[in-house]
Protein backbone atom coordinates (compact mmCIF):
# COMPACT_ATOMS: atom_id res chain seq x y z
CA UNK A 1 0.00 0.00 0.00
CA UNK A 2 1.37 3.59 -0.76
CA UNK A 3 2.02 6.33 1.74
CA UNK A 4 -0.62 8.08 0.05
CA UNK A 5 -3.47 5.66 0.75
CA UNK A 6 -1.83 5.00 4.44
CA UNK A 7 -2.43 8.11 5.28
CA UNK A 8 -5.87 8.51 3.62
CA UNK A 9 -6.86 5.50 5.34
CA UNK A 10 -5.62 7.09 8.42
CA UNK A 11 -7.19 10.12 7.83
CA UNK A 12 -10.79 8.53 7.06
CA UNK A 13 -10.47 7.16 10.66
CA UNK A 14 -10.16 10.04 12.31
CA UNK A 15 -12.66 11.32 14.96
CA UNK A 16 -13.21 15.46 15.07
CA UNK A 17 -14.44 17.36 18.42
CA UNK A 18 -16.74 19.33 16.87
CA UNK A 19 -20.11 18.72 14.12
CA UNK A 20 -18.89 21.41 12.07
CA UNK A 21 -15.49 19.93 11.16
CA UNK A 22 -17.33 17.20 9.44
CA UNK A 23 -19.73 19.48 7.38
CA UNK A 24 -15.98 21.01 6.43
CA UNK A 25 -14.30 18.55 5.16
CA UNK A 26 -17.13 16.55 2.84
CA UNK A 27 -17.48 20.26 1.05
CA UNK A 28 -13.37 20.08 1.03
CA UNK A 29 -14.25 16.40 -0.86
CA UNK A 30 -17.12 17.90 -2.65
CA UNK A 31 -14.59 20.74 -3.91
CA UNK A 32 -12.25 18.64 -5.31
CA UNK A 33 -13.93 15.23 -5.67
CA UNK A 34 -17.38 16.25 -6.81
CA UNK A 35 -19.33 16.69 -9.81
CA UNK A 36 -22.38 18.36 -10.56
CA UNK A 37 -24.65 16.03 -12.98
CA UNK A 38 -28.02 16.60 -14.35
CA UNK A 39 -29.73 14.06 -15.58
CA UNK A 40 -33.62 13.66 -16.97
CA UNK A 41 -34.12 17.43 -14.95
CA UNK A 42 -32.84 15.61 -12.21
CA UNK A 43 -29.75 17.32 -10.37
CA UNK A 44 -27.62 14.91 -8.41
CA UNK A 45 -23.83 14.99 -6.92
CA UNK A 46 -21.27 12.51 -7.69
CA UNK A 47 -18.53 11.62 -5.82
CA UNK A 48 -15.89 9.45 -7.29
CA UNK A 49 -12.76 7.95 -5.04
CA UNK A 50 -10.78 4.70 -5.58
CA UNK A 51 -9.92 4.50 -1.83
CA UNK A 52 -12.75 2.08 0.00
CA UNK A 53 -11.92 4.53 3.11
CA UNK A 54 -12.63 7.05 1.89
CA UNK A 55 -15.74 6.17 0.57
CA UNK A 56 -16.90 5.10 3.70
CA UNK A 57 -15.89 8.15 4.89
CA UNK A 58 -18.14 10.37 2.51
CA UNK A 59 -21.09 7.83 3.23
CA UNK A 60 -20.18 8.49 7.02
CA UNK A 61 -19.78 12.28 6.39
CA UNK A 62 -23.62 12.55 4.79
CA UNK A 63 -25.30 10.60 7.07
CA UNK A 64 -23.93 12.70 9.70
CA UNK A 65 -23.94 15.59 8.14
CA UNK A 66 -27.39 15.37 6.86
CA UNK A 67 -28.50 11.89 8.42
CA UNK A 68 -29.50 10.72 4.70
CA UNK A 69 -27.83 7.84 2.86
CA UNK A 70 -25.94 8.00 -0.55
CA UNK A 71 -25.95 5.62 -2.81
CA UNK A 72 -22.91 3.64 -4.07
CA UNK A 73 -21.30 2.27 -6.88
CA UNK A 74 -18.75 0.13 -7.39
CA UNK A 75 -16.78 -0.82 -10.26
CA UNK A 76 -13.80 -3.03 -11.18
CA UNK A 77 -10.59 -1.24 -12.98
CA UNK A 78 -9.14 -2.37 -15.60
CA UNK A 79 -5.93 -0.19 -16.19
CA UNK A 80 -5.46 0.56 -12.54
CA UNK A 81 -3.24 0.41 -9.30
CA UNK A 82 -6.79 0.23 -7.53
CA UNK A 83 -8.87 -2.66 -7.90
CA UNK A 84 -12.21 -0.83 -7.49
CA UNK A 85 -13.33 2.83 -7.71
CA UNK A 86 -16.56 4.20 -5.86
CA UNK A 87 -18.86 6.79 -7.28
CA UNK A 88 -21.06 7.76 -4.00
CA UNK A 89 -24.31 9.50 -5.07
CA UNK A 90 -25.96 12.31 -3.18
CA UNK A 91 -30.05 12.99 -4.65
CA UNK A 92 -31.58 14.13 -1.31
CA UNK A 93 -32.96 17.65 -2.25
CA UNK A 94 -32.58 19.03 1.19
CA UNK A 95 -28.67 18.19 1.21
CA UNK A 96 -28.04 19.71 -2.15
CA UNK A 97 -29.67 22.52 -1.37
CA UNK A 98 -27.04 23.20 1.62
CA UNK A 99 -24.31 21.62 -0.34
CA UNK A 100 -25.14 23.83 -3.29
CA UNK A 101 -25.42 26.76 -0.58
CA UNK A 102 -22.06 26.12 1.06
CA UNK A 103 -20.69 26.08 -2.56
CA UNK A 104 -22.17 29.59 -3.62
CA UNK A 105 -24.76 28.20 -5.91
CA UNK A 106 -28.48 27.72 -6.13
CA UNK A 107 -29.92 24.54 -6.19
CA UNK A 108 -31.06 24.70 -10.36
CA UNK A 109 -27.22 26.47 -10.89
CA UNK A 110 -26.23 24.69 -13.72
CA UNK A 111 -22.99 26.79 -13.85
CA UNK A 112 -21.94 25.13 -11.06
CA UNK A 113 -20.32 22.77 -13.50
CA UNK A 114 -18.55 25.54 -14.96
CA UNK A 115 -14.90 24.62 -14.84
CA UNK A 116 -13.57 28.50 -14.68
CA UNK A 117 -16.27 29.08 -11.55
CA UNK A 118 -15.92 27.18 -8.62
CA UNK A 119 -15.18 29.33 -5.56
CA UNK A 120 -14.27 28.78 -2.05
CA UNK A 121 -17.10 29.59 0.05
CA UNK A 122 -15.51 31.18 3.80
CA UNK A 123 -18.75 31.23 5.25
CA UNK A 124 -18.44 27.76 5.91
CA UNK A 125 -14.85 27.49 6.70
CA UNK A 126 -13.84 30.28 9.28
CA UNK A 127 -12.93 29.31 12.53
CA UNK A 128 -9.64 27.05 12.73
CA UNK A 129 -10.98 23.83 13.38
CA UNK A 130 -13.37 24.03 9.79
CA UNK A 131 -9.59 25.33 8.06
CA UNK A 132 -8.15 22.60 8.74
CA UNK A 133 -10.98 20.12 8.27
CA UNK A 134 -11.25 21.22 4.61
CA UNK A 135 -7.98 20.55 3.89
CA UNK A 136 -8.17 17.48 5.11
CA UNK A 137 -11.14 16.62 2.74
CA UNK A 138 -9.32 18.50 -0.23
CA UNK A 139 -6.73 16.10 0.48
CA UNK A 140 -9.14 13.03 0.83
CA UNK A 141 -10.81 14.16 -2.39
CA UNK A 142 -8.12 15.18 -4.68
CA UNK A 143 -4.75 15.10 -2.72
CA UNK A 144 -1.41 12.63 -3.09
CA UNK A 145 1.48 12.12 -1.56
CA UNK A 146 4.74 10.82 -3.30
CA UNK A 147 6.73 7.77 -1.39
CA UNK A 148 9.07 9.97 0.76
CA UNK A 149 11.59 7.20 0.45
CA UNK A 150 11.78 8.69 -3.25
CA UNK A 151 11.23 12.18 -3.26
CA UNK A 152 9.26 14.90 -1.23
CA UNK A 153 5.86 15.81 -3.11
CA UNK A 154 2.74 17.10 -1.93
CA UNK A 155 -0.15 17.58 -4.68
CA UNK A 156 -3.86 18.49 -4.79
CA UNK A 157 -5.53 18.69 -7.94
CA UNK A 158 -9.00 20.44 -8.85
CA UNK A 159 -10.30 20.56 -12.33
CA UNK A 160 -11.57 24.56 -11.42
CA UNK A 161 -8.34 27.37 -12.13
CA UNK A 162 -10.27 29.71 -9.47
CA UNK A 163 -10.05 26.94 -6.85
CA UNK A 164 -7.23 26.55 -7.26
CA UNK A 165 -6.08 29.97 -6.59
CA UNK A 166 -8.40 30.24 -4.05
CA UNK A 167 -6.54 26.90 -1.77
CA UNK A 168 -2.97 28.57 -2.50
CA UNK A 169 -4.36 31.27 -0.81
CA UNK A 170 -6.58 29.47 1.86
CA UNK A 171 -3.25 27.51 2.23
CA UNK A 172 -0.82 30.40 2.90
CA UNK A 173 -2.65 31.51 6.32
CA UNK A 174 -0.94 28.64 7.22
CA UNK A 175 2.26 29.78 5.92
CA UNK A 176 2.26 27.31 3.49
CA UNK A 177 3.64 28.38 0.10
CA UNK A 178 2.27 26.39 -2.96
CA UNK A 179 2.59 26.71 -6.77
CA UNK A 180 0.26 25.84 -9.44
CA UNK A 181 0.72 24.06 -12.84
CA UNK A 182 -1.58 22.81 -15.50
CA UNK A 183 -1.49 18.90 -15.69
CA UNK A 184 -3.93 17.15 -18.58
CA UNK A 185 -6.23 20.08 -18.33
CA UNK A 186 -6.50 20.07 -14.31
CA UNK A 187 -4.72 22.74 -11.98
CA UNK A 188 -2.37 21.11 -9.67
CA UNK A 189 -1.74 22.69 -6.18
CA UNK A 190 2.05 21.05 -5.10
CA UNK A 191 4.82 21.36 -2.71
CA UNK A 192 8.11 20.22 -2.58
CA UNK A 193 10.15 19.88 0.41
CA UNK A 194 9.65 17.58 3.50
CA UNK A 195 9.12 20.19 5.84
CA UNK A 196 5.76 21.66 4.20
CA UNK A 197 4.56 17.57 4.36
CA UNK A 198 5.32 17.66 7.63
CA UNK A 199 3.11 20.85 8.29
CA UNK A 200 0.58 19.95 6.04
CA UNK A 201 -0.26 16.25 7.69
CA UNK A 202 0.33 17.89 11.55
CA UNK A 203 -2.65 20.16 9.95
CA UNK A 204 -4.94 17.46 8.31
CA UNK A 205 -4.37 15.21 11.87
CA UNK A 206 -2.05 12.24 9.95
CA UNK A 207 0.18 12.15 12.99
CA UNK A 208 0.79 7.84 12.15
CA UNK A 209 2.09 9.07 8.83
CA UNK A 210 4.15 12.43 10.24
CA UNK A 211 6.14 10.47 12.46
CA UNK A 212 6.57 7.48 9.82
CA UNK A 213 7.28 10.71 7.08
CA UNK A 214 10.11 12.02 9.99
CA UNK A 215 11.20 8.74 10.49
CA UNK A 216 12.03 8.25 7.06
CA UNK A 217 13.21 11.83 6.58
CA UNK A 218 16.01 11.02 9.70
CA UNK A 219 16.94 7.88 8.36
CA UNK A 220 17.82 9.71 4.81
CA UNK A 221 19.25 12.40 6.23
CA UNK A 222 21.38 9.87 8.53
CA UNK A 223 22.61 8.03 5.06
CA UNK A 224 23.17 11.48 3.50
CA UNK A 225 25.58 12.79 5.69
CA UNK A 226 27.43 8.98 6.11
CA UNK A 227 27.61 9.14 2.04
CA UNK A 228 29.31 12.72 2.07
CA UNK A 229 32.02 11.61 5.21
CA UNK A 230 32.42 8.86 3.27
CA UNK A 231 33.03 10.68 -0.13
CA UNK A 232 34.87 13.34 1.57
CA UNK A 233 37.38 10.59 3.41
CA UNK A 234 37.93 9.01 -0.11
CA UNK A 235 38.71 12.18 -1.99
CA UNK A 236 41.29 12.62 0.96
CA UNK A 237 42.62 9.51 1.06
CA UNK A 238 42.88 9.63 -3.36
CA UNK A 239 44.61 12.88 -1.92
CA UNK A 240 46.92 11.63 -0.05
CA UNK A 241 47.66 9.01 -2.47
CA UNK A 242 48.32 10.43 -5.48
CA UNK A 243 50.14 13.36 -3.67
CA UNK A 244 52.73 10.03 -2.18
CA UNK A 245 52.97 8.69 -5.55
CA UNK A 246 54.35 12.32 -6.79
CA UNK A 247 56.42 12.13 -4.12
CA UNK A 248 57.87 8.62 -4.66
CA UNK A 249 58.04 9.55 -8.40
CA UNK A 250 60.37 12.33 -7.75
CA UNK A 251 62.86 10.84 -5.07
CA UNK A 252 63.25 7.75 -7.57
CA UNK A 253 64.30 10.26 -10.59
CA UNK A 254 66.86 11.90 -7.73
CA UNK A 255 68.18 8.55 -7.03
CA UNK A 256 68.58 7.67 -10.09
CA UNK A 257 69.98 10.49 -11.65
CA UNK A 258 71.68 12.76 -8.65
CA UNK A 259 72.07 10.08 -6.26
CA UNK A 260 69.80 10.45 -2.46
CA UNK A 261 73.44 10.60 -0.92
CA UNK A 262 74.19 14.08 -2.12
CA UNK A 263 71.19 15.61 -0.71
CA UNK A 264 71.38 17.53 2.33
CA UNK A 265 70.92 15.12 5.16
CA UNK A 266 67.67 16.57 6.52
CA UNK A 267 66.07 15.71 2.67
CA UNK A 268 67.95 12.35 2.57
CA UNK A 269 65.95 11.39 5.75
CA UNK A 270 62.66 12.31 4.60
CA UNK A 271 63.53 10.53 1.41
CA UNK A 272 64.40 7.29 3.11
CA UNK A 273 61.45 7.04 4.83
CA UNK A 274 59.13 8.34 2.29
CA UNK A 275 60.61 5.51 -0.24
CA UNK A 276 60.11 3.08 2.83
CA UNK A 277 56.75 4.38 3.97
CA UNK A 278 54.80 4.44 0.94
CA UNK A 279 51.04 4.95 2.66
CA UNK A 280 52.49 6.83 5.71
CA UNK A 281 50.82 10.11 6.42
CA UNK A 282 52.69 13.38 6.83
CA UNK A 283 52.05 13.15 10.26
CA UNK A 284 53.16 9.62 10.46
CA UNK A 285 56.28 10.47 8.75
CA UNK A 286 57.59 13.64 10.87
CA UNK A 287 56.92 11.41 13.98
CA UNK A 288 59.49 8.97 12.74
CA UNK A 289 62.31 11.76 11.99
CA UNK A 290 64.88 12.22 14.91
CA UNK A 291 63.95 14.91 16.17
CA UNK A 292 60.53 14.48 14.93
CA UNK A 293 58.65 17.26 12.99
CA UNK A 294 55.25 18.34 12.17
CA UNK A 295 52.93 18.23 8.88
CA UNK A 296 54.18 21.54 8.11
CA UNK A 297 58.17 20.56 8.05
CA UNK A 298 57.48 17.02 6.62
CA UNK A 299 55.63 18.95 3.80
CA UNK A 300 58.27 21.71 3.20
CA UNK A 301 61.03 19.05 3.24
CA UNK A 302 58.97 17.13 0.20
CA UNK A 303 58.55 20.65 -1.51
CA UNK A 304 62.29 20.71 -1.67
CA UNK A 305 62.62 17.19 -3.22
CA UNK A 306 60.04 18.00 -5.99
CA UNK A 307 61.68 21.45 -6.65
CA UNK A 308 65.66 19.18 -6.87
CA UNK A 309 63.18 16.52 -9.15
CA UNK A 310 61.98 19.30 -11.49
CA UNK A 311 65.52 21.26 -11.88
CA UNK A 312 66.75 17.44 -12.77
CA UNK A 313 64.23 16.64 -15.38
CA UNK A 314 64.65 20.27 -17.02
CA UNK A 315 68.65 20.00 -17.37
CA UNK A 316 67.92 16.20 -18.38
CA UNK A 317 65.55 17.52 -20.93
CA UNK A 318 68.36 20.36 -22.15
CA UNK A 319 71.26 17.43 -22.42
CA UNK A 320 72.87 19.38 -19.25
CA UNK A 321 75.27 16.80 -17.19
CA UNK A 322 73.41 15.80 -14.31
CA UNK A 323 76.02 14.52 -12.47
Amino acid sequence: MSFSSKTKNELSRLICKEKCCYFAELIGIVYFAGMIKDHTSNIYLRINTENASVARRIFNLVKWSFGVHTTVGIKRNKSSKHMHSYSLYIKDKESLVKIFKTLGRKKNDKAIADRMDLRINHEWVQSPCCKKAFIRGAFLGGGSITDPEKTYHFEFVTRYRLLSEDFCEFLSAFELQAKIIVRKSNYVIYFKGSEYIVDLLNIMGAHKSLLQLENIRVMKEMRNNVNRIVNCETANLEKTVNASMRQIQNIAFIQNTLGIEKLPKNLQEIAKLRLEFKEATLKELGEMLSPPVGKSGVNHRLRKLQNIAEELKEKSQNGINIT
